[in-house]
């Protein structure tokens, strides 16, 4: 699914019209974004958890040439599903 799918899903679920759909859609992704950006958490219970989750610097290999380099530190964007979600796949 994609987010022109998800937001036609939306929108015939909780009987939108497509632009309020696609508004809510947008304001659901930004806030989660938002919130990561500072640092937070965000727990949708049923459906999972937002966390960023730090990985440290470390050393690599450029695969092309073989040479070893440093790869920095970074934040990356981490997701646990919730119980609800990992039943209803399963």
């Amino acid at each position: 699914m994609n987010k022109a799918q998800l937001i036609d899903s939306v929108a015939s679920q909780a009987n939108l019209s497509k632009a309020d759909a696609s508004r809510a859609v947008d304001a659901l992704v930004s806030s989660v974004s938002s919130s990561l950006r500072d640092g937070d958490q965000v727990s949708i219970v049923g459906f999972g958890t937002f966390t960023v989750k730090h990985r440290a610097a470390r050393m690599g290999r450029n695969p092309r040439t073989g040479e070893t380099i440093q790869i920095a530190a970074t934040n990356v964007p981490g997701f646990k599903a919730g119980k609800a979600l990992k039943e209803a796949v399963n």
